[in-house]
């Protein structure tokens, strides 16, 4: 198949998949430009990362991509050096003042996961479609399966990140840990699913029920943002910072329609409402210097609503 077929049956889908994961975080949603740095990252310092960790596991172990070796780089060398490569860019983006909880972690996760899984098509598209059936049948696999996978498992690690980080928990170091195991699992799962005939409808069955548990644990994710908004600005109505019948208003989709407060500030004001929420919450979860920025945060949203409110008494 011609290479300029395979790379748009590579690129748009994974596109439409990162705008679709980047519009489900409904409250604080992430810069677009940082969710492609991700997706970048996965679509080639990760890749080659990746790569690079397979020769070294090969090399260590002395297991060469031949008879049973080949099948043990598949499900074992595989799935562990490319989840650390995924997530290791995610260590960085971790200590970023962007990076605000667990939505944020399956954004960017996802986000690295399917420029990873982006590469990774177009080369099997390029490589293994010989002929117009097979091709059809790597796109429709590669893009509803394997491609997902990549995005789930790096999302996983990634909201595992978002627990450590906002989380005042004695054993909290031991998240990321557990999120890299189980995005290492999830990718063991599918690669060993797929690995022989008679187990590819359990891989299909497995992935599936993936997908199912991440669209939850978004959703999840975001009916606990919508209690933190309520909640943390419920406290700041008894400060006079806001009015009371507006929460219920910033805190739904009711927020994006006109005339429940002047047009000329509705935008600034409930996004400010949101963070000035949020930044309460992480100042209570975070220690140090993190503790010290969202205390800021606080104050900073908190005067950013009063002057749009009350213009006339606040001294800017």
């Amino acid at each position: 198949m011609p290479v300029l077929y395979s790379f748009l049956a590579a690129i748009l889908p994974m596109f439409t998949y990162l705008l679709i994961i980047w519009r489900m975080d409904k409250y604080d949603r992430e810069p677009l430009s940082f969710v492609l740095l991700h997706f970048g990252w996965g679509a080639f310092g990760a890749i080659l990362l990746g790569v690079i960790g397979n020769f070294m596991l090969s090399d260590l172990t002395g297991i060469k991509d031949e008879g049973s070796g080949a099948l043990i780089q598949t499900v074992v060398f595989a799935p562990v050096a490319e989840e650390i490569a995924k997530g290791v860019f995610l260590l960085f983006t971790i200590n970023s003042k962007k990076f605000d909880n667990i939505t944020d972690g399956l954004v960017y996760g996802g986000a690295v996961g399917l420029g990873f899984g982006m590469t990774e098509n177009f080369t099997y598209f390029i490589s293994y479609g010989t002929n117009a059936y097979n091709w059809f049948f790597l796109v429709i696999i590669r893009t509803a399966f394997s491609a997902v996978m990549h995005c789930i498992s790096t999302a996983t690690f990634g909201a595992f990140l978002g627990m450590a980080k906002f989380s005042l928990s004695k054993i909290r170091f031991l998240f990321p840990a557990a999120g890299l195991l189980i995005a290492i699992f999830y990718h063991f799962m599918w690669n060993i699913s797929v690995s022989y005939e008679n187990t590819y409808f359990y891989g299909f069955l497995f992935m599936i029920f993936l997908i199912l548990l991440f669209f939850a644990l978004f959703k999840y994710a975001t009916v606990q943002e919508k209690k933190i908004i309520v909640s943390e600005l419920v406290q700041e109505s008894a400060l006079d910072t806001l009015p009371k019948e507006h929460i219920p208003i910033i805190s739904s989709h009711l927020r994006f329609r006109k005339s429940w407060v002047d047009e000329a500030i509705r935008k600034t004001y409930f996004r400010a409402a949101i963070k000035l929420a949020f930044a309460r919450m992480q100042c209570r979860r975070t220690e140090g210097f993190y503790q010290q920025y969202y205390l800021s945060e606080v104050g900073r949203n908190r005067m950013i609503i009063k002057s749009l409110l009350n213009p006339e008494t606040v001294d800017l």
